[in-house]
């Protein structure tokens, strides 16, 4: 079941999700800006997303559970989210990526197209990817 996080799910969340602070996930959930995946009641994956310029949906993380990957919920919850911003009234979404990780090609299989890069010193290239919903 894909819904958006709730309050209840904030011990989950934090103890699971180490690329936000407490104060910030306790901030996202209030706007709902955190989807959150279940099986059974059990948390297996989240997805969590801000505004790009203040403007642009911004899928900033994309999480399933070990175990639980390689078995299609990745789109689901990617497919679900794009939906809900294109109800919201929004007409392009974006995420990124590093060039040394897989999910790139994740992104590009469904559907996203690259847009730009930052690089950092010290750190692998940033891919940045939209997709026009």
């Amino acid at each position: 079941m894909i819904r958006y996080a709730e309050q209840g799910d904030w011990d989950a969340l934090c103890q699971l999700d180490r690329h936000v602070s407490r104060q910030e996930l306790v901030s996202l959930i209030a706007l709902k800006r955190v989807l959150v995946l279940t099986e059974k009641d059990e948390l297996i994956g989240w997805l969590r997303y801000n505004l790009f310029w203040d403007h642009t949906p911004f899928m900033n993380l994309l999480f399933l559970l070990e175990g639980w990957r390689g078995r299609g919920l990745g789109g689901q919850l990617i497919s679900f989210w794009e939906e809900e911003m294109k109800t919201l009234g929004y007409q392009q979404v974006m995420t990124s990526s590093l060039a040394n990780e897989r999910a790139q090609f994740f992104y590009r299989r469904h559907g996203y197209v690259d847009c730009g890069s930052l690089l950092l010193p010290g750190e692998a290239l940033e891919i940045f990817f939209r997709k026009e919903l």
